[in-house]
């Protein structure tokens, strides 16, 4: 087992990853553009926090660390474009918003740490 498969953020960025991916796929009235970005914001949460834990000191893993934090980010806003054009139904923009919510708190502790 790898070091980042033990993390509980991990575990939840990877759960809420296979929620989003499910959601995006079945889109058909969403714009390809706006999916991909989605897409791209969400896969690099999960990756750029497995590549955190690569990293042999704590600058570089504050860095990976941050960025996957700026990923949750940019993912939200995506979710928030998509919620206001009406194409996510209210129960699963919550769901997902606070999956990311969580997500990102987690990422900032973990940031945190290594100072």
């Amino acid at each position: 087992m790898f070091d980042f498969e033990r993390l509980d953020v991990y575990q939840l960025v990877r759960e809420q990853n296979i929620k989003v991916l499910r959601y995006i796929y079945k889109q058909k009235e969403i714009d390809d553009q706006i999916k991909d970005q989605w897409k791209k914001a969400s896969m690099n949460i999960v990756l750029y926090l497995a590549e955190a834990t690569g990293k042999m000191n704590n600058p570089d893993k504050r860095h990976f660390l941050t960025n996957s934090r700026s990923s949750v980010f940019e993912a939200v806003a995506i979710l928030e474009v998509v919620r206001d054009l009406g194409f996510i139904e209210e129960n699963l923009y919550t769901e997902i918003y606070n999956g990311y919510e969580r997500a990102s708190k987690m990422l900032l502790g973990m940031i945190r740490s290594y100072k």
